[in-house]
């Protein structure tokens, strides 16, 4: 829409241009951004933000990831990082040789136990195993190798 069809073409000869005598059109009469959150704006700061202002639980200078990394995955997921084709050639095999699995290869340190697991043994290598996946792979005739 051209200028000269605008509404404030019109308010040009009216001395407050549609804002009023009282109120002002100042630039920023409330502050910019969240100013005034804990003065003139508390009322609607703690209605629609609760909990925006303060500090929640304890301080941990240098936080290092590194230690606490630890990717899980459980007993029910080992025979598909096998493979099916492996699974069934090791059913075939009679001399009792088992697929030996290193979980840490598919990046994973530690074997948790939910799932149900083939009658089928086989090795699993990993840094760590909870005590229900070390059960559960003993009870299909497998073993669990720690490594460092």
């Amino acid at each position: 829409m051209p200028a000269r069809l605008k509404k404030h073409r019109k308010e040009r000869g009216g001395m407050h241009c549609g804002n009023g005598r009282i109120g002002k059109a100042r630039k920023h009469a409330s502050g910019r951004g969240n100013a005034g959150g804990q003065h003139m704006h508390r009322i609607a700061f703690d209605k629609y933000h609760p909990g925006y202002f303060g500090k929640v639980g304890m301080r941990f200078f240098h936080f290092k990831k590194n230690p606490t990394h630890m990717p899980t995955v459980n007993v029910d997921k080992l025979w598909n990082m096998v493979g099916f084709e492996q699974r069934k050639e090791y059913l075939k095999k009679t001399d009792g040789t088992v697929p030996l699995l290193d979980v840490s290869q598919h990046g994973f340190f530690k074997v948790l136990g939910k799932g149900k697991l083939p009658k089928q043994p086989i090795a699993v290598k990993a840094k760590f195993f909870s005590k229900q996946a070390e059960e559960k792979i003993k009870n299909a005739g497998g073993a669990c190798i720690l490594t460092a």
